[in-house]
């Protein structure tokens, strides 16, 4: 499957960061549209449906967590790749408005951003034959890329489908961080393994107290029935 397909919606209002986005995503093969603020990306999320959203985080007047967070409130869960100035903003990002599947911090070098980008696609795709996982009280559809808990329907972005699918998948298996980061996001460790800790916080939030994670201090994360 061609990972460069369909359109990138890039919402960045410094014009030098966005013009090297789009040259750098469109030679990859992706189309591009720019939006300079948080109500314009609004606008042409709903209008154009992208396949993915590159939102910088600092935007004048709606920033990029209140645009995130008025995406999902509207039911849109349109892949999102946050682009942040501060490290330090990851945990609130990804940990507080869960709803981001990557992110990048300036400065970051262009091709990285279109492997974030492709890597994201690829897992909110999904594979082409229907597989169905299951452990405890969790179900995955691999193909529907649904989830459920004791039956119920749960939302989860791309990353923490394929996250929660990876460690279900191996139940007992201790992954550490850097296995995960590896296996999931394709990456080698990046981030010293935190966007892990944070995804496992917020798979443990949203699947309440049948979640089966467990971790395992000093090492990593396992599945348990």
């Amino acid at each position: 499957m061609d990972d460069a397909r369909g359109l990138v919606l890039v919402v960045e209002d410094e014009t030098h960061i966005a013009d090297l986005e789009r040259l750098y995503l469109d030679a990859a093969g992706f189309g591009v549209h720019v939006e300079r603020d948080g109500a314009a990306g609004i606008a042409s999320a709903r209008r154009l449906r992208p396949a993915l959203i590159v939102l910088d985080v600092g935007l004048p007047g709606l920033d990029g967590v209140e645009v995130c967070r008025a995406l999902r409130a509207e039911g849109d869960w349109t892949p999102i790749i946050f682009v942040t100035a501060r490290d330090e903003e990851v945990d609130r990002i990804l940990g507080i408005e869960l709803g981001a599947d990557d992110y990048v911090t300036k400065p970051f070098s262009p091709r990285e951003l279109v492997a974030r980008v492709k890597g994201v696609l690829r897992r909110h795709r999904g594979p082409d034959v229907s597989r169905v996982v299951e452990l405890g009280a969790i179900r995955l559809d691999t193909a529907r890329r649904t989830a459920q808990v004791d039956g119920a329907d749960v939302r989860l972005t791309p990353t923490e489908f394929d996250l929660l699918a990876e460690l279900i998948e191996h139940p007992g298996r201790v992954f550490t961080r850097a296995q995960l980061l590896s296996t999931v996001w394709g990456q080698a460790d990046y981030a010293g393994g935190r966007t892990v800790d944070v995804h496992v916080a917020q798979l443990r939030a949203k699947l309440g107290a049948r979640s089966p994670i467990r971790t395992v201090h000093g090492v990593g994360y396992a599945a348990d029935a």
